[in-house]
């Protein structure tokens, strides 16, 4: 689960964003400032607002300093930091408003950076030391939440870690990091984890290490407990494994930090680590419930152990056990899932009537606090916002799709919940129900008629669920809820909401889709208004010249920070050469030429075989040979690297934007370009690489492996990616012995249940994969039928929901504008990205077609 998502759903209902209505002049710190003197600038970049003195140079890592603070106290840090700083003409940054400080410091915002108000970059280690000095008498006895990845300096809210002071990026397992130069020049990631360390050719300075001798003597205090694992972070603590010293009794041990883990009422983990030590108390005894055994305080943090209770997260065990996640399921198991599923919802409303009858409101029913074990005995746990009946109060924190709205109160909140879960267990999409109440009719039509429920048990979810003020509707809320969907209504009606979306009055970004576009800009072609551009074009939905000057504006204004194709320079560079805008896409490739020696990742996201891939576009579109001659060298360096590539690991990365499989298409690519057979050889090598990734799935399938018991069928990582990759290598080889891996790859596009709609981890891009490599059209169907699950009204158009379902996204890796290129492949026939021949339309296998070799 990536944590970063909670910051970004508080500024929009619709959007991830960070633009935030709620910035009033009460909300921005700016307006509790004095004015900076000339000889500054000001610049706001997304959540930050940086200050620089003009002239100043700094280098480009070195030993920062953290300003920690809480929401009540951090305009008076500012303020006394600020006039502190100004003056020494010492380069600093702020977040901006109130309501991004509560964001950044709430319970599910990563760990790594919660605390952080101001960031202060000194020139060198004797600046470090006179700027600690100093601000830890102005800033005396200030509040402030520790800051994980740090040293604290002293007992107040300063702290500090080595890292870099502007921004560099690679690629690491499949995800863009910040990274920071070693001794050998050589970029290598800017570790940001929740304990303080230091690279291993950086000296920690001499005024810190009373500090760090401090830190390891607290590390080192008396504990009553071993702790044996850890079972779940937030960024309010801990929860823990662990045995208790005096008896070896093992325990769980839940940890609470001050000023941390906030809820929208300020209220920190630690006050509510407290209540939940309460309300366990009144429980004891109610069978499902654990028994409270300790409360105690170690190194400033609240502490509550409590027994031991068996089992898996509810979520976990749909994830086993759920059938429609499997390319082939048959009724029988569909009765036999659903009678186990409603005997687990029987056990959670046994639980709940027990907690009500002792006068308690749980208040925070979701599937991580409903334990299964083995023998579907269940357990609820979790109880920190449970409260008594007679407090009337409402909780402030809750699960996306299971925390009931402002107009339940008392045991209607758990109620609430329990009919989410009711759903939940048989269509896990409570989130898009949550963003699109219109959805909930049409989704347990679904579930009743699919799985044979009993019409009473549908209707009470719907009774509790739908909002006690809205008209009763029919199940048709969009063209894709219709029985006969008119495929071009669908794709117009799509093309409409991502148009509606559009705010060409921002700098930041076009259209809304993933946080990723606040880290990469919104010009690039897999978060940003490039790929959107693309989708709009290629799908013959239109061009828009209005927003391809924002585009143009959006390049010249904030560069690209790195040459590879979806999140960089080559993929916008890709669109403006296919638009017509001939002249700058030119300048990007030259321009990021001499950063290629540098890119050592093989990827198509963002690596080399992305941009060999466009550098070959170019040649063609272009009739250049020395973009081609560029694209075979970047080859031969693919080659190399495909040589000496370690062995699989444990983390998924295979599949076509992160694996192996980038390179294989593009060493297919190089043979229809070269006529030389060894470049055929590389791809099965590549090809082959990746497959080493796969194990069989629980269905059967073949799909790539992440960790013990996760796989993974998808295209940016998954066996999806691996499957259009070899298709596009049977096109041109058929006899290859790898081809023959191809059906089974297919095989894991085909199942009926799938999490996002999104092209890269989501639906539309198995629904891509089938109809390149020629799959199965009632999979086709089902997969096109299926996108309704996710569909949502927006301004008079057709929306979906971004990764974790929590907002809409337009983009193209995760969003609106990705569904509509995998409809456009389907019916249209049009590639479903670009590198991609047409897609096969004869639902067989995609033909070879005579390629001319070279001796």
């Amino acid at each position: 689960m990536d944590l970063r998502y909670e910051a970004y759903c508080f500024a929009d209902r619709h959007f991830y964003d960070v633009q935030s209505p709620s910035e009033t002049a009460d909300d921005d710190f700016s307006h509790i400032l004095p004015a900076l003197p000339e000889g500054w600038t000001q610049t706001d970049k997304n959540i930050w607002r940086h200050l620089h003195p003009d002239g100043v140079r700094l280098p480009k890592q070195g030993w920062k300093i953290h300003v920690s603070a809480t929401v009540l106290n951090a305009a008076q840090v500012l303020l006394e930091t600020f006039e502190h700083l100004v003056p020494k003409r010492i380069p600093f940054k702020y977040l901006r408003t109130r309501s991004i400080v509560l964001a950044r410091n709430s319970k599910y915002a990563p760990r790594e950076g919660s605390g952080k108000l101001i960031t202060v970059y000194p020139a060198d280690e004797a600046e470090l030391e006179s700027t600690l000095r100093e601000l830890s008498e102005v800033l005396r006895g200030q509040a402030g939440p520790y800051i994980l990845s740090d040293l604290r300096y002293g007992t107040g809210p300063l702290h500090v870690r080595y890292g870099g002071f502007v921004e560099q990026w690679l690629e690491e397992d499949g995800k863009r990091v910040l990274a920071i130069e070693g001794p050998d020049g050589a970029l290598v990631p800017d570790r940001r984890k929740p304990t303080f360390s230091t690279p291993d050719w950086v000296s920690l300075p001499a005024c810190l290490e009373p500090h760090l001798a401090a830190r390891r003597a607290g590390d080192a205090g008396s504990f009553p407990y071993d702790v044996l694992s850890s079972l779940h972070f937030s960024n309010g603590g801990g929860v823990y494994l662990a045995e208790r010293e005096s008896d070896g009794a093992r325990v769980v041990l839940k940890e609470a930090r001050p000023h941390a883990g906030l809820d929208r009422d300020n209220v920190d983990a630690v006050a509510r680590l407290v209540r939940e030590h309460r309300v366990l108390t009144r429980l004891a005894g109610v069978p499902g419930v654990p028994s409270v055994l300790d409360r105690f305080t170690a190194w400033e943090h609240e502490f509550v152990a409590m027994s031991h209770v068996p089992g898996i997260p509810l979520g976990q065990w749909l994830g086993r056990h759920y059938p429609l996640t499997h390319h082939r399921v048959d009724e029988q198991a569909l009765a036999a899932y659903a009678q186990r599923a409603l005997k687990l919802v029987g056990e959670v409303e046994r639980i709940l009537a027990a907690v009500h009858e002792r006068g308690v409101v749980f208040g925070d029913l979701h599937p991580l606090n409903v334990l299964v074990d083995t023998d579907d005995s269940v357990s609820l746990i979790d109880f920190e916002l449970a409260s008594g009946i007679e407090e009337g109060r409402r909780p402030t924190l809750g699960a996306p799709g299971f925390q009931a709205p402002p107009d339940r109160e008392g045991f209607e909140i758990d109620e609430h919940a329990l009919a989410a879960l009711r759903l939940y267990v048989f269509l896990p999409l409570n989130a898009v129900v949550e963003l699109s109440p219109v959805k909930l009719r049409s989704h347990v039509a679904f579930i009743e008629q699919r799985f044979g429920l009993p019409r009473e048990y549908c209707a009470r979810i719907v009774e509790v669920l739908e909002p006690r003020d809205a008209a009763p509707r029919g199940p048709a809320v969009t063209p894709l809820d219709e029985p006969e969907p008119d495929w071009a209504v669908v794709r117009k009606s799509i093309a409409a909401a991502i148009l509606a979306s559009a705010t060409p009055h921002r700098h930041d970004r076009l259209f809304p889709g993933d946080v990723e576009q606040f880290e990469v800009g919104g010009a690039c072609f897999a978060y940003g208004a490039a790929g959107v551009l693309h989708a709009l074009d290629v799908a013959g939905q239109g061009r828009y010249p209005e927003h391809e000057r924002w585009l143009l504006e959006a390049v010249r204004r904030d560069p690209p920070k790195e040459p590879g194709f979806f999140t960089g320079a080559h993929g916008i560079a890709h669109v403006l050469e296919n638009l017509g805008h001939h002249d700058l896409a030119g300048e990007l490739v030259d321009s990021y030429a001499a950063l290629l020696p540098g890119t050592r990742d093989h990827g198509l996201a963002s690596g080399l075989s992305g941009i060999a891939l466009n550098l070959l576009h170019f040649a063609d579109s272009r009739g250049e040979q020395a973009h081609a001659a560029r694209a075979v060298e970047l080859g031969e360096r693919l080659a190399t690297a495909l040589a000496q590539a370690a062995p699989p690991g444990g983390k998924a990365r295979a599949g076509l934007l992160h694996g192996w499989s980038g390179p294989a298409l593009l060493f297919t690519r190089l043979f229809e370009h070269t006529g030389e057979r060894r470049w055929l050889d590389l791809a099965e090598r590549a090809v082959e690489r990746d497959l080493a990734e796969t194990m069989t799935a629980l269905d059967g399938s073949t799909q790539v492996r992440d960790g013990n018991f996760r796989t993974l069928p998808y295209v940016g990582v998954g066996s999806a990616g691996i499957a259009l990759a070899l298709n596009e290598l049977a096109v041109v080889a058929p006899d290859r012995p790898v081809v023959g891996r191809l059906p089974e790859l297919v095989d894991a596009c085909t199942g009926e249940f799938v999490i996002h709609p999104a092209l890269a981890l989501g639906r539309a891009g198995l629904l891509a994969a089938l109809v390149h490599a020629g799959g199965p059209r009632a999979a086709v169907d089902k997969h096109l039928s299926a996108l309704a699950w996710h569909a949502v009204p927006h301004q008079g158009g057709v929306a979906f929901p971004g990764i974790q379902l929590r907002r809409l996204s337009m983009d193209l890796e995760t969003g609106g504008a990705g569904v509509l290129l995998a409809i456009a492949a389907a019916v249209d026939g049009v590639p479903a990205l670009p590198f991609l021949r047409a897609p096969a339309r004869t639902g067989r296998w995609a033909q070879p077609r005579s390629i001319p070799e070279k001796e």
